[in-house]
């Protein structure tokens, strides 16, 4: 794995309806088992990822193009350390804070920034996290995007923020969210061009950091984290991005800790990010008709 240092540490959908019944086609032809609540779903299919009883783990999806638009999570509301992802935030965090001062970005902001997220540079998110004020500053741009769970790390200490699967998708959800937006609702959150910077940042990850959300599509945008804790040895493994997958954009966070080693943390990662994908995207077909 590439730059294992980048990531110190200063740094219930509801059901699908099927379809009305038509014509005289037998009930043996129509009989299909009721689909199940996505929530559950996503529960059953990531027990078997979760090997190691000492790891924990937490999964939160969100289809973009679906009907339901609601967020199905596997232990969504658990809390864990950010490491590198919360860099996305920061960056979020930058580009409201500009937009609210009626300004652009410096010619210093737009490369620390695409330091910070394509290569996970941990210079330029210090100097990025001082510039947005900090934890504080982070928590008054959190409640705007209504990140309710995530706390900022403490003083310099940005890899330490708190968060939970659930508020992730929240974040990607202001970031990735499309069409004209509603002028009150614009003067809260990103605007289109915000949106658009973040989106083609986390589209052009260096290789090697490009691991993750992408297992489950070539179609991605991402964000990874990881940190091994000096106290146990074990390792904070996240990961977070949008994939499309058969026309539809979902919204994805993987979170874990307590992983014995990097490579055993991608690879729990990416197992689970297959694995809801894969349960969403079934979940997205409508029934046959």
């Amino acid at each position: 794995m590439a730059s294992l240092t980048a990531c110190s540490s200063t740094g219930a959908l509801d059901e699908v309806q099927a379809p009305s019944m038509r014509g005289n086609r037998s009930a043996a032809v129509l009989a299909a088992p009721p689909p199940q609540d996505f929530g559950t779903t996503l529960a059953r299919v990531l027990k078997p990822v979760l090997r190691d009883g000492h790891t924990r783990l937490a999964v939160a999806v969100l289809d973009l193009d679906g009907a339901d638009r609601e967020i199905a999570s596997y232990r969504g509301h658990a809390t864990f350390n950010t490491a590198s992802i919360s860099k996305v935030n920061i960056l979020a965090a930058l580009l409201l804070q500009a937009q609210d001062a009626g300004r652009e970005l410096t010619t210093e902001e737009h490369q620390a920034a695409e330091a910070m997220i394509k290569i996970s540079d941990n210079k330029a998110a210090g100097l990025l996290w001082r510039a947005i004020g900090k934890g504080e500053g982070l928590k008054a741009v959190n409640e705007r995007l209504g990140l309710s769970s995530t706390r900022g790390g403490p003083g310099v200490h940005w890899g330490l923020t708190r968060t939970t699967a659930t508020d992730q998708i929240r974040l990607l959800r202001s970031v990735f969210a499309r069409g004209p937006a509603d002028p009150a609702r614009l003067r809260e959150g990103l605007n289109p061009a915000s949106r658009a910077y973040i989106q083609e940042l986390m589209g052009d990850i260096a290789e090697g950091q490009d691991w993750g959300v992408s297992a489950a599509s070539s179609q991605w945008a991402l964000k990874n984290g990881w940190l091994q804790r000096t106290t146990t040895g074990l390792w904070v493994i996240n990961s977070i991005g949008q994939v499309k997958v058969h026309g539809h954009r979902y919204l994805v966070s993987v979170l874990s800790s307590g992983n014995a080693s990097m490579e055993d943390g991608v690879s729990l990662v990416e197992r689970a990010v297959r694995a809801a994908i894969g349960a969403a995207s079934a979940h997205a077909r409508p029934w046959p008709k």
